[in-house]
């Protein structure tokens, strides 16, 4: 799963157990950006003494590995917090400056989405 939040970008996979098996109970919440997953420990205490991962050669190079159940509670929480209509500039408004590449990436990423819908549209035969 992708979540994209105010405090950063998420890559949300199951964890593996050490034979390397799938780990269903455990999950590595990934990101781009050291500073997002940083952005995430500030807002949730639980995950705050969560080891921060850095693997340098993986596809996410920050990662830090929770519980589903704990993640189920960021969540919960992240739902329960949307008081916005607007993302993109909600985003702009809590990342400040410093998040203004991160906010750039969520224009591009919904330029991709619109093009998407636009093509999904033309494929799709009257109703």
């Amino acid at each position: 799963m992708w979540l994209f939040t105010r405090y950063g970008f998420y890559s949300v996979a199951c964890a593996s157990k050490a034979d390397g098996t799938i780990d269903t109970a455990s999950l590595m919440i990934r990101a781009r950006s050291f500073d997002h997953l940083k952005n995430l420990q500030a807002r949730f205490p639980a995950l705050a003494s969560t080891e921060i991962l850095v693997w340098p050669n993986r596809d996410y190079r920050y990662r830090i590995i929770v519980p589903k159940s704990a993640w189920a509670l960021v969540v919960t929480e992240l739902a329960e917090e949307q008081e916005w209509s607007n993302f993109k500039n909600e985003t702009a408004h809590h990342q400040g400056s410093e998040g203004s590449a991160y906010v750039h990436a969520l224009h591009e990423v919904w330029d991709v989405m619109n093009r998407f819908q636009a093509n999904s549209a033309r494929k799709r035969k009257p109703v």
